[in-house]
């Protein structure tokens, strides 16, 4: 296994490229299927999680590469409807194969899907979702087949925004008969990205963006070209790593406006940001500023998957900070972890007492899930001493050579194996 070994305490400076979204590009790619020909998807990131759906494409019989940025995958050949369960199990965004396999096929069999423990994360709403558009749904202690001859078009109520869920029945219901309603739909850019990929294949989509996204079913879709959105985590990971570490960072190819609840909690913090069409400067001046509260829930509020990150920052501040997580239950995993850096944070139920400290040091720690251990690298660039972060195979599901990216904006971190990096922190 490899780890990453990090020698802190250096401002970032820089300017950095934002790649493309994973959480646009996976439903991207799945929703390909629909097409039965040759899809073309540019600024797709390098990631594990990409080169698992790839495999499942694959898997189903379809061409499938990546060459650079460019993804090209022909589904015309897809033979069966039926994803391998050693594949699903490494992925949860596997899941997303489901509705365009359905909508294709009148048939699908997944099973449940892997992903990061943190937190119980069912698909009752895809099911249900599925099973108004007129799909027979029979499941099994680890199976689930879904079989309808042709969707028809229904008023769905989401019980909660899911992305996932509102992904899912917005590729099942393009080709649906008649007109399909999704109501108290997941409102993410990558929502909006993938309305605007299938409305270029023929689909009939408007809505998305807001809680209301309505589908009118079409007979058949076709090949398309797309280019996938930036990054918004990755761009407000590196926004916190500026401000941790007080340094001076330009992100170039950003949506300023898919970070705005994310840039208004680095303001309160105290980090400086100019924003210039597609490119913002982010300087961290002096310790930063405690934030009375900070509360993650669906978008356009402060994200889950930027909790973690800003949960460093915040372990720096002046004063005691309060961090509420509303979306996943089990996503204070990296608590303990800051902690053993010298963080001194309190846990009750779901919302996290961060008190700031004047600094963190170095420790050997481990990445429980992918946007903890991207908090720990950043721990690791603004502490004093050296860092090792372990089991970092969850990072790159999510960041295209983390190590690589810092070490544009002068961060001093490695990816090395665990003799190599055993014996580095031995000799300190």
């Amino acid at each position: 296994m490899e780890k990453l070994v990090i020698d802190g305490g250096r401002p970032l400076q820089g300017a950095v490229r934002i790649e493309g979204a994973k959480n646009a590009a996976l439903p991207i790619l799945a929703a390909s299927v629909l097409a039965g020909g040759k899809v073309v998807i540019e600024n797709v990131p390098n990631l594990l999680d990409i080169h698992v759906m790839l495999d499942i494409l694959r898997s189903l019989g379809a061409d499938a590469s990546l060459t650079g940025r460019s993804a090209v995958v022909d589904t015309q050949n897809v033979n069966t409807s039926e994803i391998p369960e050693t594949l699903m199990s490494r992925m949860r965004s596997s899941i997303f194969l489901m509705g365009p396999l359905l909508a294709r096929f009148g048939e699908v069999t997944i099973y449940q899907p892997g992903g990061c423990a943190i937190g119980e994360r069912k698909i009752d709403l895809h099911l249900n979702g599925l099973k108004a558009l007129g799909a027979l749904v029979t499941e099994t202690e680890n199976k689930v087949v879904c079989q309808a001859k042709r969707l028809k078009g229904a008023d769905i109520v989401l019980d909660f925004p899911s992305v996932g869920a509102t992904e899912n029945l917005m590729m099942a219901a393009v080709t649906a008969e008649g007109i399909t309603t999704i109501s108290n739909a997941a409102r993410e850019p990558e929502i909006s990205d993938l309305q605007l990929f299938l409305n270029r294949m023929g689909a009939k989509i408007i809505g998305a963006g807001t809680d209301t996204i309505t589908i009118e079913g079409v007979e058949r879709l076709s090949p398309c070209e797309h280019r996938v959105i930036p990054d918004r985590i990755v761009a407000g990971t590196l926004m916190v790593a500026a401000g941790a570490t007080r340094g001076s960072v330009a992100l170039e190819g950003v949506v300023p406006a898919h970070l705005t609840s994310v840039i208004h909690a680095l303001r309160r913090a105290g980090v400086q940001i100019a924003i210039d069409d597609d490119i913002m400067n982010v300087v961290g001046v002096g310790r930063p500023r405690a934030v009375e509260r900070i509360v993650t829930s669906p978008y356009p509020s402060f994200p889950t998957d930027l909790q973690a990150q800003m949960m460093v920052l915040l372990s720096l501040a002046d004063g005691l900070s309060v961090m509420k997580e509303t979306v996943f239950e089990g996503r204070f995993k990296h608590v303990h972890e800051l902690s053993v850096m010298g963080a001194d944070i309190r846990v009750d139920f779901n919302s996290a007492f961060i008190r700031g400290v004047p600094r963190l040091y170095g420790a050997t720690v481990e990445a429980t899930d992918l946007r903890a251990g991207a908090a720990l690298v950043i721990a690791g660039l603004a502490a004093t001493g050296r860092t090792v972060v372990e089991q970092i195979h969850h990072i790159d599901r999510g960041y295209e050579s983390i190590e690589t990216m810092f070490r544009r904006l002068g961060g001093r971190i490695e990816r090395t194996s665990n003799v190599l990096a055993d014996r580095i922190a031995s000799s300190m």
